[in-house]
């Protein structure tokens, strides 16, 4: 079977993206897919696919909306170490992109790499101005793999939206989308370079934050040249005991700033794994800019709402920043979703905030959202993807350190520093005004209703919660009932034409009467097979 849609594919696809589809099949096979999925086994075929499917399983591992607990669980263990590519490869891409041989630029690169990731290879080098520097070469060819694979994976969803034929709260298509996005965002160099320049802008003020200078004149879309880095990454404790690290002071530090990154600049790293987060002379710096994310002011606003409304049990505050969080993909059960809320905060009624898992608050939110027809912006999953990340580093290389902990008692200073007497008394002088004003009109309404009443004009808009599925069950019942009514009239119908000598004929029995009684059997047969399915 899956080689006869190999041989179809083929007709439609160019001979790349026909070659890469075998590809994939193949490794499907080769893994065993058919005969059950586990977690594990997603996480292998996602890394034997390549980069593409990699960072598909690092975004949907953040989306506890698509898949399990277990699964994404399994698919955060992704990692983006790869085989280097020969050295050979890269010196070609430098010269290829510099349009000059490389010893016109640098004095020597180092052979053995500083990390090797699905889109690019990094290694030390020195200029011939004597600066020690790092390259960050894009693989070649990895666009166009990527691109290819896009464009399969959303042929494959779209198809897969066909054949569903569901109102899933799981968009794929903006999955897809998301992914792709990221992607790009990762292959432009030049975009990287403008976020570790707006990065340095907006904490040129922290003295315990600093990141890489990047050296604009020799940085292209494919090539990328920093100052040479040295620190000791944030998870590698035993060099970090030997220079006598405080570990806690670095981790609130980190803790506090990446809140700020969220809370207070919008711009926040949307990968913080413990590669890209060193620590030196007790600072700490910030590597791989690659993937940034942004929040709104309005998306800041509800954030900082939710965790406010937690902390202070707040049910109908919680469910109002929920709502203003996603994008509802139908009508809402508004009963039905406030008792999950009010469920997910009794969780929190007596509960420490010091020891509340940050990952946890946001999974369970997501499925709250997931429940409710509420579909959560990408966005927001990049958010929840390091505030999860973050949350894992501090866990594991400073335990005694609670995100949660920081991220509300950010939230209070935030709180003291932006209020002032002067704005409440201003604002509520506001909404005295209105309210005034809409208490010297309630008479006059009052009066136009009773008129309307007396006169029959009144009407009376109900919504019945909850009514929806028993009316679409009823207005299914009745569409079987008519079909059933029709099939029995085509049958009758034709019965009564066959006693008749009308021609032409099909085995002695008139045309018309012919596809009469067809018509009867195919729509008889579809109603019994959609009540069989039914049951």
């Amino acid at each position: 079977m899956l080689e006869e849609f190999i041989g179809q594919a083929d007709i439609r696809l160019d001979v790349g993206a026909a070659k890469r589809l075998k590809e994939i099949v193949e490794v499907l096979k080769e893994r065993e897919l058919l005969h059950g999925i586990t977690p594990l086994k997603i996480r292998l075929i996602l890394e034997d696919l390549g980069p593409t499917f990699v960072k598909l399983g690092q975004i949907i591992s953040m989306r506890q909306d698509f898949l399990p607990e277990e699964y994404c669980n399994e698919l955060m263990k992704l990692q983006s170490e790869v085989s280097p590519i020969p050295f050979e490869t890269i010196i070609d891409v430098v010269e290829g992109e510099y349009k000059c041989q490389w010893q016109t630029i640098f004095s020597s690169i180092d052979r053995k790499t500083l990390g090797s990731a699905s889109i690019a290879q990094v290694h030390r080098a020195e200029l011939i101005s004597g600066e020690k520097v790092v390259i960050k070469v894009q693989r070649p060819g990895i666009y166009d793999t990527m691109e290819r694979d896009i464009m399969l994976l959303k042929r494959a969803v779209t198809v897969l939206n066909i054949v569903s034929d569901s109102g899933s709260v799981v968009d794929f298509s903006s999955i897809v989308t998301e992914l792709w996005e990221t992607a790009k965002q990762e292959m432009n160099f030049l975009m990287e370079a403008d976020h570790i320049d707006e990065f340095r802008h907006v904490n040129a003020d922290d003295p315990m934050i600093e990141c890489p200078t990047v050296n604009r004149q020799l940085t292209t879309q494919r090539i990328l040249v920093m100052d040479y880095v040295q620190g000791i990454p944030i998870d590698d404790k035993e060099n970090l005991q030997k220079l006598q690290v405080n570990m806690s002071e670095i981790g609130t530090a980190l803790g506090t700033h990446y809140v700020k990154q969220i809370i207070e600049d919008g711009f926040f790293h949307a990968d913080p794994h413990p590669g890209n987060i060193w620590v030196r002379d007790n600072k700490i710096i910030w590597l791989d800019m690659g993937m940034m994310g942004r929040l709104s002011s309005r998306d800041r606003k509800n954030i900082r709402n939710a965790v406010i409304a937690l902390v202070a049990h707040d049910t109908m505050d919680m469910k109002n920043a929920i709502l203003a969080l996603g994008m509802p993909k139908g009508r809402i059960d508004h009963v039905q979703l406030y008792d999950d809320v009010d469920a997910l905060m009794n969780q929190y009624k007596d509960l420490d905030f010091a020891s509340l898992q940050m990952g946890i608050l946001i999974r369970q939110i997501l499925n709250v959202l997931k429940s409710n027809n509420i579909a959560v912006p990408s966005g927001f999953s990049m958010f929840a993807r390091g505030v999860l990340t973050i949350e894992g580093v501090l866990r594991k290389c400073c335990p005694e350190v609670s995100f949660t902990d920081i991220f509300t008692r950010s939230l209070e200073l935030d709180f003291e520093r932006n209020f002032s007497w002067l704005g409440e008394l201003s604002r509520l002088k506001r909404e005295s005004y209105v309210l005034m004003k809409k208490s010297m009109q309630l008479p006059e309404q009052i009066s136009d209703i009773l008129k309307m009443t007396l006169s029959g004009q009144t009407k009376v808009n109900l919504d019945l919660t909850g009514s929806e599925e028993p009316l679409k069950r009823i207005d299914k019942m009745i569409n079987k009932m008519i079909m059933a009514i029709i099939s029995a009239a085509l049958l009758l119908g034709s019965s009564t034409i066959c006693t008749t000598q009308m021609t032409p004929k099909i085995m002695e029995i008139p045309l018309l009467g012919f596809f009469g009684y067809l018509a009867a059997m195919i729509l008889g047969s579809w109603l019994l097979w959609s009540i069989y399915k039914r049951d």
